[in-house]
């Protein structure tokens, strides 16, 4: 194992070893305190651009599922086809692995996917730095190679464009079945599976085609990785849309700051963002309360929301929005993952209550 050292932006420097791909990289440093679920974090589009903390101290100890495919062309185990993070931080790395499902070494699958990976790392001390300072840019380089000094942009760049599908796929066509059009800013597998399940046709198209000459009974808005300010063209195409008042909308992650967009509202950067499992967040106007999955870094500042708009969802932690929905028209949204894939799956009715809509 090589020496390395992360580099943070403010001057911060941790030592590790590499255990993934010998390569140098740049992105924006964030951490993710969920204890289970690398494979599909990683796999997780969301989370490209970025070098990924994960807080809980032990990774690997379960390998990695085998990376096969479905008849409709989605990943059986993980969240899109290629690990999307741009390297993996870990405090301890489990070399064994032992479960029923896995076929190969984090390790190993970082190398295939030539994703660096560096352990060793004291993750508390850097979360906290983190937490104090907010995320930042960060590089990781090799002891060996002094001079082999890698650069990267995150602010601005439009990432959704780089991970979005680039032509129109059909899943479970069929004679009678509701339509519903997925905008895809970087969609998660489990999105699709959930959609699949409830008996609907999904159209996936890319984040920035006009879907509205075509045919479709209600239409989902996609997560997606870096800043929603960068997909204008996604916004104009969802508010032509919400001139059909009737029209079932249904937006999660990205697709709940594109929605707030589309309403008129604004959005900001979060200091650190919410990245883990055990988010809780409250459905406003009730004392129901749910644990959720999530990973953002931006959020919809309550305070722009229209008249005809509200809040639906309040983060328990930080009071920061999860969610909003029209007064009137069937439009709703969620700053949570309730797909989860890894995480808690309370959240799941929601994608009932946007197919009852259809």
């Amino acid at each position: 194992m090589r020496n390395v050292t992360l580099i943070l932006d403010d001057g911060s420097r941790f030592h590790g070893k590499s255990f993934g791909y010998e390569k140098p990289v740049a992105g924006e440093v964030v951490f993710n305190t969920a204890m289970t679920g690398y494979p599909e974090s990683l796999t997780d589009p969301s989370y490209a651009g970025q070098l990924m903390t994960l807080t809980y101290p032990l990774v690997g100890n379960y390998g990695v599922p085998p990376f096969t495919f479905e008849a409709n062309g989605l990943p059986t185990f993980m969240e899109s086809e290629k690990i999307h993070a741009e390297a993996i931080i870990v405090s301890d790395y489990s070399e064994r692995y032992s479960h029923w499902n896995a076929v190969e070494s984090l390790a190993d699958w970082l190398k295939r996917e030539q994703i660096p990976g560096i352990a060793g790392i004291d993750t508390r001390e850097l979360t906290k730095v983190l937490r104090e300072h907010g995320v930042m840019m960060g590089k990781i380089v090799f002891d060996d190679e002094p001079d082999n000094v890698p650069e990267a942009q995150y602010a601005g760049v439009n990432y959704v464009d780089k991970v979005s599908c680039k032509e129109v796929i059909r899943y479970n066509e069929g004679n009678g079945r509701k339509k519903v059009m997925l905008v895809d800013c970087g969609v998660k597998s489990n999105i699709i599976r959930c959609l699949l399940k409830r008996g609907v046709e999904v159209i996936r198209v890319p984040w920035d085609y006009d879907f509205n000459g075509l045919d479709f009974d209600g239409l989902f808005i996609s997560n997606g990785p870096g800043d929603p300010d960068t997909c204008d063209a996604a916004v104009q195409n969802i508010r032509k849309a919400m001139q059909n008042e009737k029209l079932p909308i249904f937006g999660i992650c990205m697709g709940n700051q594109l929605l707030s967009k589309a309403g008129g509202a604004k959005i900001y950067k979060l200091k650190y963002g919410h990245r883990s499992h055990n988010q809780p967040v409250r459905m406003v106007g009730t004392e129901r309360c749910f644990i959720t999955s999530q990973n953002h870094g931006y959020a919809v500042d309550n305070n722009t929301l229209g008249a005809d708009w509200e809040p639906l969802f309040i983060n328990m932690n930080d009071g920061s929005n999860e969610g909003i929905r029209h007064k009137c028209n069937p439009w709703f949204s969620a700053q949570f993952h309730p797909e989860a894939a890894s995480g808690p799956t309370d959240t799941e009715f929601l994608f009932d209550e946007f197919v009852k809509l259809l």
